[in-house]
């Protein structure tokens, strides 16, 4: 299984969770995964068409899915998985 980390903006979707140990062969399956654990997250992490929310950043052992095969990227029961809003703000 891989494991998720969940940002804290994100945690109280996630009940409160840093990490979630979620089973698939492709950061899609992982995402599924969670998803269907914590629903709440859906709408944070993909959009209505299922793809990757444009203000989600996911990064697989420290390279970001968007540079690799997106959600087909493959993980594996060693891999960590990262979401990260993008923040905005300041002036």
């Amino acid at each position: 299984m891989s494991t998720i980390r969940i940002p804290p903006v994100l945690r109280t979707a996630a009940g409160g969770s840093k990490t979630v140990e979620v089973a698939g062969a492709t950061v899609g399956e992982a995402i599924a995964a969670l998803v269907a654990q914590h629903p709440a997250l859906r709408d944070q992490v993909l959009a209505a068409d299922g793809s990757l929310n444009r203000f989600v950043n996911v990064y697989v052992n420290g390279k970001d899915v968007r540079y690799e095969q997106e959600l087909a990227t493959p993980v594996g029961p060693t891999d960590t998985i990262i979401l990260l809003p993008a923040m905005a703000g300041g002036r």
